[in-house]
């Protein structure tokens, strides 16, 4: 691949749409500013950061020298942490009823059969926090029936001493009662250990994720759509500004987020024709999980228009050593919604396995959750794929990418069994 060697781009506006999470922005900056230095310091360039100024969008400033060349980029961020916390449960029996209903929206839907037919990776993930919550509970039930059991056996012991042989049955009733008062409350002290314990486990916090697309089986509740609409409107007024690039990116379920985001703002007639070149970065995209369940025709629609549009360039990247993501899958073709102009996205793989070394890999390879942030991170054995070049280097997205082939392996096929669009 041969890349531009003159400048397209000294200011650019960045706005980064994050997935499902409920902490505050601010750890992205962190995670910008430390990955950032560690891939400078790897690749031969500088970088530095500095807070906001202005009013608005939670964001910061990026400053690099690439090549001899300066450029500057603003970066703001979609802010809906607090969306996200608002739907997470802190009630233990209401996590469990998400774990019913999301179970059933995706088996009696079809979709998890046909997801399945995509990727094991993210159906694995997605399985995984429902076998550890079912997992807890049995655990927590065996251990309050163990508990139960050796109050029983001890309390009909000591009846025994006290009133002899010939026990009354009203007694080993009330020990029987007893045994399952003291299971309950060995269930409910073990599984709020769990709960406690979830900042490493991650059931909780993935079985929320999943319930949030459920629960609306796959549009969008109210609260995030005037969210997205208000970061919309803070796009196309960058799109006025006197920069080279605009560049939307979107990670994990915040690459569906941007979808919706950016087919709305061109329908809208927001990117002017002698504008900013407008271009959209999707990472580590889960959109099948969602555009394949029955309530998703916006979104479906949204991929169909957007795959066909002249106004950005799209590029979408994963990797199969991201198993939280559907890597390689066009997300436009496998939700069947392919149009026959079709230009977009263009898929290509981040190649963890050869872009980090092996002794990264290996250091790495099983924390999956830490993988599914690695397009955000620097890389060791940097190939063609770099984030902190792409959101504050001096090319454009579409200058960057536009000769690149897509991955021979990447996977095309219509897969949703839902292809209505609105």
């Amino acid at each position: 691949m041969e890349m531009a060697t003159d400048q397209s781009v000294k200011r650019r506006r960045v706005f980064y749409i994050p997935g499902y999470d409920p902490i505050h922005p601010r750890r992205y900056r962190e995670l910008y500013r430390k990955e950032g230095a560690e891939q400078a310091k790897i690749s031969g360039y500088q970088i530095d950061l500095k807070p906001k100024a202005e009013e608005g969008a939670y964001g910061w400033h990026a400053s690099a020298i690439i090549d001899g060349q300066r450029t500057e980029a603003q970066v703001d961020v979609l802010v809906w942490s607090d969306i996200v916390r608002n739907s997470m449960s802190n009630s233990i029996p209401a996590t469990y009823w998400q774990l019913v209903r999301t179970a059933f929206t995706y088996i009696a839907t079809g979709a998890l059969f046909r997801l399945m037919r995509l990727r094991k990776g993210p159906i694995i993930a997605a399985l995984y926090p429902i076998g550890m919550l079912l997992g807890q509970l049995l655990l927590a039930f065996l251990l309050g029936r163990i508990a139960a059991g050796l109050l029983e056996w001890g309390g009909e012991r000591v009846l025994r001493m006290v009133l002899g042989p010939l026990i009354s049955g009203q007694y080993l009733w009330i020990l029987n009662v007893s045994g399952w008062v003291v299971t309950a409350g060995v269930v409910a002290v073990v599984l709020r250990w769990f709960q406690k314990k979830d900042g490493k486990l991650y059931a909780y916090y993935l079985m929320h994720d999943y319930a949030y697309s459920a629960r609306y089986m796959g549009a969008n509740p109210p609260a995030l759509e005037d969210r997205m609409a208000e970061f919309r409107a803070t796009i196309a007024t960058a799109l006025q500004d006197d920069v080279d690039e605009v560049l939307v990116v979107g990670h994990s379920s915040g690459a569906h987020l941007a979808v919706s985001i950016l087919a709305d703002l061109i329908r809208e007639g927001g990117v002017p024709e002698d504008g900013p070149k407008l271009a959209f970065l999707s990472l580590g995209q889960v959109v099948p999980m969602v555009s394949f369940l029955p309530k998703a025709s916006k979104l479906r629609g949204d991929l169909h228009f957007l795959s066909s549009s002249d106004a950005l360039t799209w590029i979408d990247v994963t990797a199969p050593g991201d198993g939280c993501s559907f890597a390689l899958c066009d997300p436009v073709s496998v939700s069947g919604v392919e149009p026959q102009d079709k230009k977009w996205p263009l898929v290509f793989s981040a190649a963890f396995t050869q872009s980090l070394s092996p002794e990264k890999w290996t250091e790495l390879r099983w924390r999956f959750f830490r993988l599914h942030f690695q397009y955000l991170c620097a890389f060791d054995r940097p190939k063609d794929y770099d984030y902190f070049q792409i959101t504050a280097g001096p090319l454009t997205l579409h200058e960057r990418y536009h000769d690149r082939p897509q991955s021979r392996s990447r996977i095309d096929v219509e897969a949703s069994g839902y292809t209505d669009m609105t």
